[in-house]
């Protein structure tokens, strides 16, 4: 007798996947744009309203519309309701650390190969908008470990990537700390994958990657100046265990259309941060240098000090580079603003269970 093959069960959806699907709910975060292209981002909590010059807007109007709807406040003026995308969210979300732009971290996770299931550690995590883009590559099934010296950054880390996947992220892992000290003891030698380092001075985590990052691992570099870029790819290279860097940046420059008035935008996304990757050789290996001409340099001592392992430690500050310091205040309150759908969606989850 023939026996009816099981049908394969369905696979549960990614997680997070749900909060981006459905009507707009409680807690959910809805993008704004009015008759002018001018966008706002709202978080819908119960008996919350929008205010602006042109009336009022309440967020029961919105909760339970498909998303994608046209909505008009009482002075008939309209609304289009959409859910942020990732690229909308990070540039929108409660901040500390100044973010990573989407369009480097489309390029980190491309040249970095960062795949589903793969093996990741990060730092800093700033304000965790390359961690979003991490663990989406990932998936459930893959690993991040992210490093942040700061806690007040780590909060708004935590409510940023709680917000985007709808609660915490299986496969994300958080630790306080020097990186190239906390990653060789929660991190086995040779286990990781991929590194990626967002963070003032690379070059002195190179014996920490080189520890935990496995043979033909990718490690990508995140750094804003020249000055750091080169200091890393020398660093690299003296050090003999990765193969020759190689260097990028990315400019995005968008284009007006319309009618037969085509030509590009007045205003590009420039100049962000220069992108190095490397991948790690074997133990036994030995590295093929670059090769060189011999030319003469006409640079002084003051200029190659800059460059150089004599350099002047203490002069390595993101003062130096033109990082602009934040407040406590600010950073407190980038850590509510982050937390705020959390907070409003177990509020009605709890407020649901007592009716």
């Amino acid at each position: 007798m023939s026996q009816t093959p099981e049908q394969p069960q369905p696979a549960a959806a990614p997680h997070g996947a749900d909060a981006r699907r459905g009507p707009f709910r409680v807690g959910d975060r809805v993008q704004l744009t009015d008759e002018k292209r001018r966008i706002n981002t709202i978080t819908l909590q119960p008996g919350g309203e929008f205010h602006t010059h042109k009336g009022v807007l309440p967020h029961e109007d919105i909760i339970g519309l498909p998303e994608g709807s046209v909505i008009e406040n009482a002075d008939g003026f309209r609304y289009q309701a959409l859910r942020p995308l990732a690229k909308d969210f990070v540039l929108s979300m409660p901040r500390g650390a100044t973010v990573v732009y989407p369009k480097d971290a489309a390029q980190i996770v491309q040249f970095g190969d960062i795949y589903p299931g793969a093996r990741v550690v990060e730092a800093g995590v700033g304000s965790g908008a390359l961690s979003i883009s991490l663990l989406r590559a990932v998936g459930d099934a893959g690993y991040l470990h992210s490093f942040e010296r700061r806690e007040e950054f780590a909060d708004i880390a935590r409510g940023n990537i709680s917000t985007v996947f709808g609660g915490e992220h299986p496969a994300w892992r958080i630790s306080l700390g020097d990186f190239q000290d906390r990653v060789v003891q929660l991190e086995e030698p040779g286990s990781i994958d991929r590194v990626v380092l967002d963070m003032l001075s690379p070059w002195e985590c190179l014996d920490a990657v080189a520890t935990v990052l496995a043979p033909g691992g990718v490690w990508t570099n995140y750094v804003s100046s020249v000055t750091q870029m080169s200091r890393v790819v020398e660093a690299i290279r003296e050090s003999g265990q990765f193969t020759e860097p190689e260097c990028f940046e990315t400019l995005v420059r968008g284009w007006h259309v319309d009618g037969l008035a085509v030509r590009p935008d007045h205003r590009m996304v420039a100049h962000t941060a220069f992108l190095i990757t490397t991948r790690r050789l074997a133990d036994a290996a030995d590295g093929i240098p670059k090769a060189k001409r011999i030319k003469e340099h006409s640079y002084s001592d003051e200029d190659l000090s800059a460059w150089t392992r004599d350099h002047d430690e203490n002069e390595w500050t993101a003062q130096a580079l033109g990082e602009r310091g934040l407040s406590d205040k600010k950073l407190r309150r980038a850590a509510r603003d982050a937390n705020q759908s959390v907070r409003v969606r177990a509020a009605h989850a709890e407020g649901a269970e007592q009716d």
